[in-house]
């Protein structure tokens, strides 16, 4: 036999392989194949699933429709069940459609207010940034969100955002300038402000805004099978990437296929709900195992994969490199994309406190904020459920920031604050209320984020329980 023959299956690991294939039915064999790729097709597909559910919420609970603007006219509770929404800031998202023709979006110029965000694909991808920290430079903007394949006339001097989708939405912040009543009657003015409309209308009808303070807003992630359901949703919706055809034959075999009804019989719903639960799993340990400390030793982390930030910067314009898992871990427990991280906004999220314990919402703890935070807007400190990573069901407020009407500082200029069921005596103005048996997160926000945060020489605490 030659070197470059093939040995015959039949003899030595070959023969074994075969035997140990014999252990698996032809039923088992088809279970374990559609269950490997529904828990692939649960990672890859969360981000546009995230975005559909957001779209779901407008049209059901908040009665809006497309290229509207959903906004809340004040500081929001925990009915807004988006993951990790900022409960701190004024939020304007403008949901658009572009299957009609390109759509105008008009961001204010600065002065009076300003906006953070981004405008995303369906798969939340950052197009771009807007506002201060975006490409208009605080300058306000005129952009133009083109549809899929569009070669038609711009205005002169427009941003063009090009999609290869035909929805999509922008994530814009009005942030305010302090926490009084009227700081936030301020953002809300300065936000509306903004316009969306189609660029073909030689005359823009008025904007349509959609408020949804008090409205419960039911976006979080379903494990079950109404996730396969917005999937199949969006793919009869969209266009297929090309950088997404591998997938096309994979949720063929799960019953996700253009053109056609999504109607899985009883085992393969099995099939898909077990795979939702595996999925699940995973991100909640990659979750809590992948990101590096954001300091030795510390339990703060920017849950934010280096080669996926590096593929949104730049458009996922790498053909070798497509980072679906740490895509899929980030839609997980959020929303929304950032085309340059760090420039207007920065993040640190914990799940643990200093002693490596999971944060029990039936236990007190206490944050100590160091004096001369690096921001210059303002930071905040807020709760979510680790379940859902949506805000705590029921709490009478989410957060405090360094805008806080009555935050009391310490004679140094640190900031103590304190998390539990109930507040610690006289600190009311410092507590973020926490729910017996919710485990629970943080996620510390910096506005306007400065050189000492990145440079560290000012590092944040850990959380310690508190007696």
């Amino acid at each position: 036999m030659s070197r470059n023959s093939v040995e015959p299956r039949s003899t030595g690991a070959a023969k074994a392989a075969l035997l140990k294939l014999g252990e698996w039915s032809a039923e088992e064999l088809g279970r374990r194949s559609m269950t490997r790729r529904a828990v692939q097709a649960v990672i890859w597909g969360i981000p546009v699933v995230n975005f559909d559910l957001m779209y779901q919420a407008m049209v059901r609970d908040a009665k809006g429709g497309p290229n509207r603007i959903v906004y809340w006219s004040r500081l929001f509770d925990w009915k807004n069940q988006t993951l990790t929404p900022n409960p701190d800031a004024i939020y304007f998202m403008p949901l658009f459609d572009t299957r009609n023709g390109p759509m105008v979006l008009e961001v204010p110029a600065a002065g009076e207010g300003s906006i953070t965000g981004s405008v995303m694909d369906c798969w939340q991808a950052a197009l771009e940034d807007v506002g201060t920290a975006g490409v208009d430079k605080g300058r306000g903007g005129r952009y133009v969100i083109t549809p899929p394949g569009y070669d038609g006339p711009v205005p002169s001097g427009a941003i063009v955002l090009t999609s290869g989708n035909y929805q999509g939405y922008g994530l814009l912040r009005s942030i305010l300038k302090g926490g009084t009543e009227a700081d936030i009657a301020k953002a809300v003015a300065y936000g509306k402000q903004i316009r969306l409309y189609p660029l073909a209308r030689p005359n823009p009808p008025e904007t349509r805004y959609v408020d949804a303070i008090d409205v419960l807003f039911e976006a979080n992630i379903p494990y079950d099978l109404r996730f396969f359901e917005s999937l199949h949703r969006m793919i009869q919706a969209e266009p297929w990437l090309e950088r997404d055809r591998a997938m096309i034959d994979v949720l063929r075999t799960l019953g996700i296929e253009k053109g056609r009804p999504f109607t899985p019989d009883g085992p393969t719903a099995d099939i898909l709900e077990t795979a939702l639960e595996e999925a699940r799993a995973w991100f909640d340990l990659q979750y809590e195992t992948r990101f590096t400390p954001h300091a030795p030793g510390a339990r703060w982390f920017l849950p934010a994969d280096p080669v996926l930030v590096e593929a949104v910067a730049d458009g996922f314009a790498k053909t070798d490199v497509y980072p679906i898992d740490g895509r899929g871990l980030a839609y997980y427990y959020a929303f929304s994309s950032i085309r340059h991280i760090g420039a207007g906004q920065y993040y640190l999220f914990v799940t643990r406190d200093k002693d490596g314990d999971p944060l029990d919402g039936a236990r007190r703890y206490r944050l100590t904020v160091p004096s001369d935070p690096p921001v210059r807007q303002y930071w905040s400190a807020t709760a979510y459920d680790f379940a859902t990573h949506a805000l705590i069901r029921g709490t009478v407020h989410s957060s405090r920031s360094s805008q806080t009407i009555g935050l009391k500082t310490r004679p140094d200029g640190a900031v103590d604050v304190f998390f539990g069921p109930r507040p610690p005596p006289g600190e009311e103005a410092n507590w973020v209320p926490t729910a017996a048996g919710v485990r629970f997160e943080v996620l510390f926000r910096f506005y306007g984020p400065d050189k000492p945060l990145f440079d560290k020489t000012w590092i944040l605490p850990d959380i310690e329980k508190a007696s």
